[in-house]
């Protein structure tokens, strides 16, 4: 079997965050084969730590994320999909956070919000073969990526009905995402996948399991539509959240449920 390709999209250009960005776009073995079948979507944030080690945050440190959905795929264990990666900038803490926090900044989530919603994805379906529907459409990171996965993905769960939050920054400004989270209403409820590192501090390994706690009372059910992972000795990096690739794709996007 083929395996997936990728295409950047060099310097897409926001409007609503007024700068620009490069995305890399990785379509499944047996894309180009099938030119009528449509495909679901996955958008992670921190695109430059995904599939290169070249351009990684840490140097030769990447998710493997093009090799991982290839396996997967390959195995039948997942399901065919497509994977945008959207570069992170300068702004990154700004655009990655749902409030401003005094020491720290932040705030735009809301914006990085539109951005994806009202750019990137119309973007998206427009060029690729995409299945559109909120059961087809997920959003995930890590860290502060993990947060506003979260942020974004609870408030709007009529596009993203899949959340990927791998050891996210849920202690920001003193919890604000726990306040969000217990207020909000979430109709439909997307299927998450939530864990944490045991070397990532005691203090925020407590932070998301508190988290955890709180979509189990808002009626959320582990194995269902939650999985929450304790990874024994992962530490908050790179290299251990690619081992998470596999995982996450397996629960959100299971093999077997077919594209059309």
């Amino acid at each position: 079997m083929s395996s997936g390709q990728l295409r950047k999209h060099k310097q897409f250009h926001s409007r609503f965050l007024r700068n620009q960005r490069d995305l890399i776009v990785y379509t499944p073995p047996g894309y180009a084969d099938k030119p009528g079948r449509h495909f679901p979507v996955l958008y992670l944030q921190d695109g430059q730590n995904l599939f290169d080690g070249a351009t990684s945050f840490i140097p030769g440190q990447d998710w493997r994320v093009g090799q991982t959905a290839d396996h997967c795929i390959q195995s039948g264990a997942v399901q065919p999909l497509i994977i945008v990666a959207v570069y992170n900038t300068k702004a990154r803490i700004r655009e990655y956070t749902p409030t401003h926090a005094p020491k720290l900044g932040g705030g735009r989530a809301d914006r990085y919000a539109r951005f994806l919603i009202e750019e990137v994805k119309p973007f998206v379906d427009r060029e690729y073969r995409t299945l559109s529907g909120p059961e087809h459409t997920g959003i995930g990171g890590s860290s502060l990526g993990g947060l506003v996965s979260l942020y974004i993905g609870l408030k709007h769960s009529r596009i993203f009905g899949k959340i990927a939050a791998l050891s996210p920054s849920v202690w920001w400004n003193h919890g604000v995402i726990h306040r969000f989270a217990q207020a909000a209403v979430v109709q439909p409820r997307p299927r998450i996948w939530l864990d944490i590192g045991t070397r990532e501090g005691a203090r925020i390994v407590r932070d998301v399991e508190k988290f955890r706690g709180v979509l189990l009372a808002k009626g959320w059910q582990l194995g269902r539509d939650l999985h929450y992972e304790r990874v024994e000795g992962a530490e908050h990096n790179e290299a251990a959240w690619a081992q998470r690739v596999g995982p996450f794709l397996q629960f959100l996007y299971p093999g077997g449920e077919a594209a059309v």
